[in-house]
C-alpha cells in the first residue's frame, strides 16, 4: 500500500494539495491513502473526498519516531521532526514502511507531500 503523506500550512489550498502530490507521485504511482497529523486532517479532507480515498490521522507523537531523509529545521522546531509529510506517510504505512519519495513541495510553496510505501514481503523476526 502507498500512503501520501502531507505536511502544509494553514493557508493551503486544495491547488496547494494537489500540487505537492502530483509532485510527489509524477502521476505514476497508485496512492492508496492520504496522510497528515490528527490536528490538520480537516483541511486534507477536501482532497480526500474527491480522490476517494481514505484519510489517516497521525497522532503528533508519533512523528519523531520515523526516520525522515529531510530536515528543516523549522519543521524540528515545531512538529519534533524534520518533515511531517514524510513521518506521517511513514506512520500510516506501518511498522515496515520504507520511503519511495521525499518530500515534494507544492507550487505555491504552501505545501509537502511524501510517499512511503508499506513493505509485506520483509520477513518480520519471530
Amino acid at each position: 500500500m502507498i500512503v501520501a503523506g502531507f505536511g502544509f500550512r494553514e493557508g493551503a489550498t486544495l491547488a496547494s494539495l494537489e500540487g505537492a502530490l502530483r509532485a510527489a507521485a509524477h502521476d505514476s504511482l497508485s496512492v492508496a491513502a492520504l496522510a497528515t497529523l490528527d490536528s490538520k486532517a480537516d483541511q486534507l479532507a477536501p482532497l480526500a473526498r474527491k480522490l476517494g480515498l481514505p484519510l489517516l490521522q497521525v497522532a503528533r507523537e508519533t512523528l519523531a519516531r520515523q526516520s525522515v531523509v529531510t530536515h528543516s529545521p523549522m519543521s524540528e522546531a515545531i512538529h519534533g521532526t524534520g518533515s511531517v509529510a514524510e513521518a506521517t506517510a511513514l506512520a500510516a504505512a506501518g511498522p515496515a514502511a520504507r520511503l519511495l519519495s521525499p518530500r515534494h513541495v507544492s507550487p505555491d510553496r504552501l505545501a509537502t507531500c511524501a510517499l512511503a510505501a508499506s513493505n509485506f514481503h520483509e520477513r518480520q523476526p519471530a
